[in-house]
């Protein structure tokens, strides 16, 4: 079967969150997140720019242990860069306000 191609960013978001239905993987996603923005705040106000390096090792490496260990599959970033990449800070986003398991209910029934 072949791989679905997305168009845009809002169809792509479904099926990124049904790629993180394991709650540990999306509190690493979180966890990294969290990390990348911290890093990037520290290094602006501090002027340590080599917390700018941390930037990419915190935000994907959280990322890609949660979906090796504990999704078993493939991250979305390998085929979806720049969609994976703002679909982390809006999935961060909906677990900060709580709307994730609805966001993640939607999503299931859109992709299936």
């Amino acid at each position: 079967m072949a791989e679905k191609k997305y168009k845009s960013f809002w169809s792509f978001y479904p099926y990124y969150l049904t790629e993180h239905k394991n709650a540990t993987s999306r509190s690493l996603h979180f966890t990294g997140t969290f990390l990348l923005l911290a890093c990037l705040v520290a290094g602006i106000i501090t002027g340590r720019w080599i917390l700018l390096i941390l930037i990419p090792v915190v935000g994907y490496g959280f990322a890609w242990f949660g979906h090796f260990f504990f999704e078993k599959n493939k991250p979305a970033t390998f085929t979806y860069p720049f969609y994976s990449l703002g679909s982390d800070f809006v999935m961060f986003w909906h677990i900060l306000t709580g709307q994730i398991g609805k966001k993640i209910r939607e999503a299931e029934g859109m992709v299936n």
